[in-house]
């Protein structure tokens, strides 16, 4: 027996006082809503309708019962609306996973820009380095920097694609030189950013014919933050490998500079993840194609500064 049906048959039948016009607004047959009140009367081990030949009246137990449908039947009618809204009006909380780097850098100033245009969605913003499991952990969204996504059931979406670039201290080009050749990074400190997506000892270049470059000394400092790792090529530990979003403020203020500017490490893409294609939620929609529409532009305004960067030094070196 289908209870809900059953529910709502038997509250049409008590506001038509017919099984048959009952049956006609529901587009069923008067046998069926027979056949429905007098299962919902067996399930419940009592009599709801007094029936006669001119007229359908209410036991008192029907009377009570009639009331709890309607308060019933109205709570499914909202809980129904709003689910089948979920996928046209973004509202509700949206708790999005992002990589701390990127989401410090470029994914908070985004979500500003988000929430502004869809003020009906609250959003909760967990960063964290790793990969959470998004089932579990109720994550609506996650953002991810890799350079191959593993084998996953979730749906994916490439929204960019973040640019390294090595950097060192005026002081340590300084004391040590300043390489020319890929070759020359075997005779300076090398520092390591540990991440997901950056083999650990080596790194890996664009467009050359050796693009591996393995440590050959021992890394004094290997960090999982790029943030941290700003602040000890700031002091002249070493040379060290940056996201353009992380190099561009000591550029700018010439407390970093770049090394080997002819050279850039290899591209990491940018994911957005989340668990299902079918009957995708407004909110959950409408953030990814926010993000995929946002984040590259945020991404070509970072390398268009990073050449006007170097077009400005080159100018200088030429003028003076």
């Amino acid at each position: 027996m289908d209870t809900l049906e059953s529910m709502r048959l038997f509250v049409r039948v008590t506001e038509t006082g017919s099984f048959t016009k009952a049956g006609i607004l529901a587009s069923v047959s008067t046998a069926h809503v027979s056949r429905a009140i007098t299962d919902l009367e067996s399930h419940l081990h009592t009599r709801l309708l007094q029936r006669t030949t001119r007229r359908v009246s209410l036991t008192d137990a029907g009377e009570r019962y009639l009331q709890r449908c309607e308060e019933i039947l109205a709570h499914v009618e909202v809980a129904e609306t709003e689910a089948a809204g979920a996928g046209t009006q973004p509202s509700g909380k949206l708790k999005v996973h992002v990589t701390t780097g990127f989401g410090q850098r470029h994914l908070a100033r985004l979500i500003a820009r988000y929430s502004k245009r869809f003020p009906d969605v609250l959003i909760e913003l967990v960063l964290a380095q790793r990969v959470p499991n998004i089932i579990d952990e109720g994550i609506d969204v996650s953002v991810v920097t890799t350079r191959d996504l593993m084998d996953s059931a979730l749906i994916s979406q490439r929204i960019g694609s973040v640019q390294t670039i090595l950097c060192a201290a005026p002081q340590y080009l300084l004391k040590r030189g300043t390489p020319v050749r890929l070759a020359d990074l075997n005779e300076h400190t090398c520092l390591q950013l540990m991440l997901p997506y950056v083999p650990p000892g080596q790194w890996l270049f664009e467009d050359v014919s050796e693009p591996v470059f393995r440590h050959t000394r021992p890394a004094p400092l290997i960090v999982n933050d790029a943030e941290a790792l700003v602040e000890t090529i700031r002091e002249g530990l070493g040379i060290g490998p940056l996201p353009i979003s992380f190099a561009l403020s000591g550029l700018r203020d010439g407390s970093l500079v770049r090394v080997l500017p002819d050279h850039r490490l290899q591209k990491c893409n940018i994911y957005a993840m989340y668990a299902s294609r079918r009957y995708l939620d407004a909110k959950i929609k409408t953030f990814v194609e926010f993000a995929r529409d946002q984040v590259p532009l945020a991404l070509a305004d970072e390398n268009r500064e990073l050449l006007a960067l170097a077009d400005s030094l080159l100018n200088e070196t030429y003028s003076s």
